[in-house]
């Protein structure tokens, strides 16, 4: 059974940081994309970012990008997002999601596994 946990969500002040962990089993994890989604209320799921299986490729929304960087530890099954200079916008719920494929695409649908979510709640 595939399984992928997140951890690390909670509460932090705006213009703080956070480091989110997805950490996976039941899958080859070497050879698997895993990407960062969120979801605020009554919005759509977006993705925030993902990093290929050969750490090579790396996406980032625009809305994050400079102030999030994904990176992976495949001796632990782990993908890390840490967050900095967090905005009143970027609360959420945080999903972390892996395909069994080498590369990312910016697709839910793309994606096989998904975790059951972490919540980032950022206070002014």
């Amino acid at each position: 059974e595939v399984q992928l946990v997140e951890s690390g969500g909670g509460l932090v002040q705006a213009g703080g940081s956070l480091r989110l962990s997805c950490t996976a089993s039941g899958l080859t994890f070497d050879d698997c994309a895993i990407g960062w989604f969120r979801q605020a209320p009554g919005k759509e799921r977006e993705g925030v970012a993902c990093i290929s299986s050969t750490h090579t490729a790396k996406y980032y929304a625009d809305s994050v990008k400079g102030r999030v960087t994904i990176s992976r530890d495949n001796a632990k099954n782990t993908v890390y997002l840490q967050m900095s200079s967090l905005k009143l916008e970027d609360t959420a719920v945080y999903y972390c999601a892996a395909v069994d494929y080498y590369y990312c695409l910016n697709v839910t649908t793309y994606f096989d596994y998904w975790g059951q979510g972490t919540q980032v709640t950022v206070s002014s």
